[in-house]
């Protein structure tokens, strides 16, 4: 099965996409005067794979390699292929956060600060015992004549 993109159009979109971002963050006068019709393409292209049409599409192959898989169409690899696929591609921008906070080294967190632990529970005073002759059923097994 052939991807669905040769390699050179995957090549192409990518330097798009970090030409595209390079040209909204640098400020230079190097930048050309279209160069904002690129990033508003590229940022529709990214809106249009991370929204809502991608969404729906990942949840019907999910739920088709799903149904696939259970009926032994094919096997479990290709079907987990798919899935971590789809965790790639929504979770890309949390993965790529990650990798620069820990490249970075010196941004990390400070340990979060234990919080103070609640007052001792005073125990309260127990009831006072019940009267040594009470009865909770006299009278009750024999009737009033």
């Amino acid at each position: 099965m052939s991807p669905i993109l040769p390699g050179d159009a995957v090549a192409a979109i990518v330097l798009a996409m970090f030409a595209a971002g390079y040209a909204s963050t640098s400020g230079s006068l190097a930048d050309p005067p279209g160069a904002s019709v690129l990033v508003a393409a590229v940022t529709w292209l990214q809106g249009t794979l991370l929204g809502t049409i991608a969404t729906t599409v990942a949840i019907v192959a999910v739920a088709s390699v799903g149904l696939m898989m259970l009926a032994g169409r094919i096997n479990i690899r290709h079907g987990l292929t798919v899935i971590a696929g789809c965790f790639i591609l929504f979770g890309a921008s949390t993965i790529v956060a990650g990798i620069q906070s820990s490249l970075a080294g010196g941004d990390r967190a400070a340990p979060a600060a234990m919080p103070e632990s609640p007052p001792p529970m005073v125990a309260a005073a127990p009831p006072p015992p019940p009267p040594a002759n009470r009865d909770p059923y006299a009278g009750a097994s024999v009737p009033a004549r």
